[in-house]
């Protein structure tokens, strides 16, 4: 019995070996899976123009832009749909600004906060991440877990082949190309301008780093309600996401001006989570702060956020002022 033992032991062993090899392998080729040769197939399902109000956290706002609805490959056999709005009066290429949602968005979103970009002579595109509309991911616990593991990286390595197809766009100037991140597309955006210099510059609303920080939000702990339940969820969540987490990259967005906008009762990405993005970024950089809770918390609270989009906006056509 103790020869099984120690025997199972030493499998055990080998098996605990093998799993921490892999998984510093995948932590470190994690964002590797962007294969700028891959052709992009790009389809247009729809064209149309869009004049009319729009409801935005409860505010009505007016919507008038072209809007053009098409589909790209972004893998393998792996397609991604997205959208890109103009502004009605143009007539040379423009630039184009990327908006990368939050969680509990989608590619619509940009249909209620892009016409004042379009307005201003922006161009707005935005896509479906990988756990939204028909690339939602359906199974068991694991293809769940392995699909959140995921996510991160995709929706990073998506935002670039979007980059891609919009160089290629004869109504889009290539290389005036900008980036708007909101929450957790605040999180990635900041990945993506980091790993990739195209972006000439980027607004991260509520955005925060440092996964430990990011989850000492009261919002998440009021969540799950369980302290110790809590605390080993916490330990698994940043040994598993660690590789998506932007304090590791931050750094590398020297030279893109970036804006930061945070929200300074934020109770789901805290001050303290913002600070530490803040913190890792690379120069030049700018953070402002605005009195309320995380967006789309309180209607009433959605004046504020659409001063931090205005905001946003008026920084954006000052950076592309100084190109």
């Amino acid at each position: 019995m103790k020869k099984i033992l120690k025997n199972a032991g030493k499998v055990l062993l080998v098996i605990l070996l093998v799993l921490l090899v892999v998984k510093v392998w995948a932590d470190r080729t994690y964002f590797d899976n962007y294969d700028p040769e891959l052709p992009l197939d790009p389809q247009v399902m729809e064209r149309e123009t869009v004049e009319g109000d729009i409801e935005f956290f409860g505010l009505v706002r007016p919507a008038r832009f072209e809007k053009e609805e098409f589909c790209i490959q972004v893998r393998p056999n792996e397609r991604m749909q997205a959208v890109l709005t103009f502004p009605l009066d143009r007539d040379d290429a423009v630039p184009v600004v990327i908006f990368v949602h939050g969680s509990g968005m989608d590619r619509t979103f940009i249909e209620e906060v892009g016409t004042p970009f379009n307005e201003a002579g922006f161009a707005m595109a935005s896509f479906d991440q990988a756990s939204v509309g028909e690339r939602e991911v359906q199974g068991g616990m694991l293809r769940q877990a392995h699909a959140f593991r995921q996510l991160p990286w995709k929706v990073v390595n998506d935002t670039r082949r979007l980059m891609d197809h919009l160089q290629t766009h004869p109504e889009i100037d290539s290389e005036r190309i900008y980036l708007v991140g909101a929450s957790f597309g605040a999180v990635t955006g900041a990945n993506v301008v980091a790993l990739d210099d195209r972006i000439r510059a980027a607004s991260l609303i509520v955005g925060g780093a440092n996964i430990p920080v990011i989850l000492e939000a009261p919002a998440m702990r009021e969540e799950v309600g369980n302290r110790l339940l809590y605390w080993v969820a916490g330990k698994i969540f940043t040994f598993v996401m660690n590789p998506a987490d932007p304090i590791h990259y931050a750094a590398q967005t020297a030279g893109t001006p970036i804006l930061m906008q945070n929200a300074e009762h934020d109770t789901l990405v805290t001050p303290a989570a913002g600070k530490e993005l803040y913190n890792a970024l690379g120069e030049p950089k700018e953070i402002r702060w605005y009195p309320c809770e995380h967006p789309g918390m309180y209607e009433e609270e959605a004046p504020i956020v659409e001063d931090m989009l205005n905001d946003a906006l008026q920084w954006l056509l000052q950076q592309d002022a100084n190109r």
